[in-house]
């Protein structure tokens, strides 16, 4: 018999898994569990636990971003980071938490990690303190930061930023990040233009799965 009692708190359950909150030992972690998913997504759900693991190990003790705490190829653990997501708890008026957001930003970059995810609020958050912090790298791409591909899908992950920010802080962008947003690479476009109708085909039709939930008010 275990020493601790452990309490498992279900978070999230998609076609991808299932997302908990493991209590034991006076201590809590997130659990990504892609056994949970039909036998038929788990191939699609493994390559995501193993893209988010192999992220986490290149941000390893960078703070606000999750450590990796176990990954035996069925479960990943990770720890837990106290707050609300950006949509439950949002800087209104507060360039402070924007600017801390761009230097994590330009941190998990120079680790030759892309999150590729961040239009969605809820990848973003805020910590108890008011600052900010990263969640969710299944869709995280790594390179060479150096590499035009890496420099551009940078870029993806910067204005996805500034979007949130002209949300909530609108007033506070600068000309530069105004021309940014202004300015969409060729990689969104080509996206937009090919790539997302096939995905939003595939993840709401065929596989019932919205991406943007939890997404927040968007522009």
């Amino acid at each position: 018999m275990p020493e601790y009692e452990q309490t498992i708190e279900p978070l999230k359950s998609d076609t991808f898994g299932a997302i908990l909150l493991v209590r034991e030992a006076g201590r809590a972690y997130i659990r990504r569990d892609w056994t949970a998913s039909p036998w038929w997504t788990r191939p699609i759900a493994r390559s995501l636990a193993r893209r988010e693991a192999a992220a986490l190990r290149a941000l390893a003790g960078l703070p606000a971003t999750p450590d990796l705490l176990a990954w035996d190829g069925a479960r990943l653990d990770r720890s837990f980071l106290g707050g609300h997501v950006l949509y439950q708890r949002p800087p209104h008026r507060d360039p402070a938490y924007f600017h801390a957001a761009r230097r994590l930003l330009q941190q998990v970059h120079r680790r030759g990690i892309v999150h590729n995810d961040l239009a969605k609020e809820a990848n973003w958050l805020v910590l108890d303190d008011g600052t900010p912090a990263l969640i969710d790298f299944q869709l995280a791409v790594r390179g060479d930061p150096r590499s035009r591909w890496m420099r551009l899908l940078a870029r993806e992950d910067l204005r996805h930023l500034l979007k949130h920010k002209r949300t909530y802080c609108g007033g506070s962008l600068t000309p530069v990040e105004r021309r940014l947003l202004a300015r969409p690479s060729w990689v969104r476009g080509l996206w937009f233009a090919t790539g997302k109708p096939v995905y939003r085909f595939v993840t709401r039709r065929l596989l019932g799965w919205e991406d943007n939930e939890g997404r927040g008010p968007q522009p």
